[in-house]
């Protein structure tokens, strides 16, 4: 398959399976190409969860498009991670057609388009994946409908034995402790179903206090099976982070030592870049920068003990001590899909408390709050700035630092907010100036 067309060059696509094996034609190409261009620094983005292709191709073009108009004299080369993720297609993303959106169905029947990723993400599950479109689509009124749902759920994503990969999935470990599946994908499935529901009413409508309507539990239904593939991708992009993309810096360390890598990734793309950190072989320092776009994953991943837990550390820890130079994390409190539905599902069945007690204002002190809510936590010697501020100054030259990029990363529609709101000239010029790329 070509190179897709993007407004800057050189550009490579670097694609790879769940199991984190490369591509090898996109793979050598691009080992060969930084040679032959002369690249001096390379950007290697990776997208998130909720894209395909096609989104993710857009993304890169949009969010590149600015770079050589800031640094007009480097010789920077781009790299478009593809990794196997889906797209839930009636979430909305800024900027997207409106002629599209405006085709999309409410929640919580299965879209077609949703339908067709789900079959591409979890092959040889049809038949279930059938069975949870005809249950969202008939909506029966029955409890134990509700538990059928979440039985098929589980069905769907729980397609990993226990092993190594569960590892992939973890964000803190703590010692003496098995890692498993979350326990919203345990337990009762229609309290799961009412708190999410509940969720996202208030996420829709967080100042109608006047309402009394009752959430539909089968819109809690579908959130769930949003969080349930949510967390298969959260596990795979752990994989190709470590399995794939780490050992491809590697390789070009190798073959091109003088170029200085800079990865770069949203959501879980996040994700997926910074256990590429934990993937590098021993002794490889090619990589100058690592910045991180609404990260979805733990702000104690990378934490050397948890400040609620002295047993536990983060899955990540001292990772960002693997970078030549600083690890960015931009957040944005507009986040709705981090400030409210990724901490309900990282603790769901875990506290008594509902969605009712959950204070979004105080997500970021809270245990299980996301890297793109509040930034990175409890590493000593992170530094904190505001997005204007840190645009400014000189960022620091290693270790954690927290931008605050709600000033820009601030629309979007529920449930997702401002989770994909990441294409900004300012966010851009943060890359640089992460990378010191001028």
């Amino acid at each position: 398959m070509a190179e897709p067309a993007v407004s800057v060059t050189p550009y490579w696509e670097l694609t790879f399976d769940a199991d984190g094996d490369p591509d090898s034609r996109k793979r050598d190409r691009l080992l060969a190409g930084v040679a032959q261009h002369r690249v001096r620094d390379l950007i290697v983005f990776a997208h998130g969860w909720n894209n395909d292709r096609s989104v993710a191709t857009r993304l890169y073009d949009r969010f590149f498009a600015p770079i050589p108009q800031l640094a007009p004299a480097a010789r920077i080369g781009y790299v478009g991670v593809v990794w196997p993720s889906m797209r839930f297609s009636d979430e909305p993303i800024p900027d997207f057609p409106r002629a599209v959106a405006a085709e999309l169905p409410r929640r919580p029947v299965l879209d077609k388009d949703t339908r067709h990723a789900l079959l591409e993400t979890f092959p040889g599950r049809a038949t279930v994946i059938d069975q949870i479109a005809r249950l969202l689509d008939q909506q029966p009124r029955e409890e134990t409908e509700l538990e059928e749902f979440g039985r098929l759920v589980r069905m769907l994503v729980d397609v990993v034995p226990p092993g190594p990969q569960v590892l992939f999935a973890a964000d803190t470990l703590a010692e003496g402790v098995p890692q498993d599946s979350p326990d919203m994908l345990a337990g009762s499935v229609a309290a799961v179903c009412e708190e999410f529901a509940q969720a996202l009413t208030h996420l829709e409508a967080p100042d109608d206090a006047a309402s009394f309507s009752l959430p539909n539990p089968w819109e809690g239904a579908h959130e769930l099976l949003r969080q349930g593939t949510y967390y298969a991708m959260k596990r795979r992009a752990g994989t190709v982070g470590e399995r794939g993309l780490g050992r491809v810096v590697g390789q070009l360390a190798a073959r091109a030592p003088q170029v200085r890598v800079h990865l770069v990734g949203h959501s879980f793309g996040a994700r997926l870049v910074s256990f590429a950190l934990r993937g590098l072989p021993k002794g490889v320092r090619t990589v100058k920068s690592v910045t991180l776009l609404q990260g979805a994953f733990s702000h104690y991943a990378f934490a050397s003990r948890l400040p609620h837990d002295a047993r536990a550390g983060g899955v990540l820890e001292g990772q960002h001590n693997r970078i030549d130079g600083p690890l960015v994390c931009c957040h944005s409190r507009h986040d709705s899909a981090l400030s409210t539905m990724y901490p309900l599902a990282s603790r769901m069945a875990r506290d008594e408390r509902g969605v009712a007690a959950l204070d979004v204002g105080r997500v970021l002190g809270a245990k299980w709050g996301a890297m793109g809510h509040g930034g990175v936590q409890a590493v000593p010697g992170t530094r904190s700035f505001k997005l204007a501020a840190a645009l400014r100054t000189k960022l620091p030259a290693s270790g954690c630092v927290n931008i605050d990029a709600a000033a820009v990363v601030r629309r979007g529609g529920p449930p997702a907010g401002a989770h994909s709101d990441i294409v900004h000239r300012e966010l851009a010029q943060v890359v640089l100036a992460a990378g010191r790329i001028k």
